[in-house]
């Protein structure tokens, strides 16, 4: 447990309230390569995913292709107290490409306005230049300042920082 006592759900439920993350890969020489992209996230039945849709020409796409270690991170900024840092959760794991066919991950993005849009402004073009990133989590999600009090984290850096841990049945 992490010492504010929150469990996945509860990030789990935060993680759902956003459609927008970083995405990190790792280029042929080692090197990070960070991209912002949308995202969606599978149903509460099933193990958990992230799912993100980009351009098969995109250069994390061929980074996945070479090396599936990703890390994606999901920021909340304050909009009213801009001073405040974000709060973010952060996965690491593993990703991998998956065909735009799927019915699965088409219904994901089909639940959010953004997400349906981005789907719908692909039907016009070639469907065979894009494909989905399917984002499976490594067990330690890490968080910071999701669910603290603003006033807390201006205690210091580290008031805001814990894990919460997949469940097994999820992961």
């Amino acid at each position: 447990m992490n010492k504010y006592n929150f469990s996945f759900s509860f990030i789990e439920q935060k993680v759902r309230t956003k459609t927008f993350g970083i995405l990190t890969t790792i280029n042929k020489d080692g090197t990070p390569h960070t991209t912002g992209i949308l995202y969606g996230v599978s149903p509460p039945s099933i193990k958990f995913s992230l799912y993100c849709f980009t351009s098969k020409r995109y250069k994390k796409v061929q980074n996945i292709k070479l090396n599936p270690n990703i890390s994606f991170i999901i920021p909340f900024p304050h909009h009213i107290l801009r001073f405040a840092p974000s709060s973010t959760v952060t996965f690491n794991g593993k990703a991998n490409l998956v065909s735009l066919n799927n019915t699965e991950i088409r219904t994901i993005f089909s639940k959010k306005r953004i997400l349906k849009l981005v789907i719908n402004q692909s039907q016009t073009e070639d469907q065979e230049s894009f494909t989905f990133i399917r984002i499976k989590p490594n067990p330690k999600v890490l968080c910071y300042g999701i669910g603290i009090n603003v006033l807390k984290l201006r205690r210091g850096h580290k008031e805001g920082g814990y894990s919460v841990i997949l469940p097994e049945e999820r992961q």
